[in-house]
């Protein structure tokens, strides 16, 4: 299914961080599911093509996998608009699941820490405007010890299972 799920709990609308973003309409439990990534499964090849034309969708789900759109249709509705934050309130559960961390006030906005789902060659500004901004954002920040500390059980699994000491499931 190409389709991406939104808690009832969530409206996009302008954000301060940068464009449009994800806002709670309601207050959202520690825990409770926010958003399901939908879309088509591709390769790293096939998503640097689609993104040649609809622009960055996806997001990463293993060390050559990405989920995204593949129309302009399919990249509208399923934009999360989940921005960047340093300090972040969605984690990942899985590959595809974004969950609150921590409980989020009505009105917050829904911000992941890029260093969760991201393990490519890049380097951007942030301007997330957190108190603990990294000025600069990397794909490869997950590596960095106090991160996999901050966000520990929070990262995608592709992530997670290459953590020092962390439990990715596997028996």
């Amino acid at each position: 299914m190409d389709q991406t799920y939104f808690s009832a709990k969530v409206e996009k609308r302008v954000s301060p961080i940068h464009g449009r973003g994800l806002f709670a309409r309601e207050p959202i439990a520690r825990g409770e599911v926010v958003v399901v990534k939908g879309g088509y499964v591709m390769t790293r090849t096939q998503r640097d093509e689609v993104s040649l034309e609809l622009g960055p969708a996806e997001i990463q789900i293993t060390e050559d996998l990405h989920i995204g759109p593949v129309t302009s249709e399919q990249r509208e509705r399923g934009m999360m608009h989940l921005n960047h934050s340093c300090e972040p309130n969605l984690g990942l559960q899985g590959q595809i699941v974004f969950v609150a961390m921590r409980d989020i006030a009505e009105g917050e906005e829904l911000t992941i820490d890029y260093a969760m789902t991201d393990d490519e060659p890049y380097e951007m500004p942030c301007d997330c405007g957190a108190e603990t901004c990294r000025s600069t954002i990397t794909g490869y920040d997950w590596k960095q010890p106090s991160l996999q500390r901050k966000y520990g059980g929070y990262f995608s699994w592709f992530i997670q299972r290459r953590l020092p000491h962390t439990d990715s499931g596997e028996s």
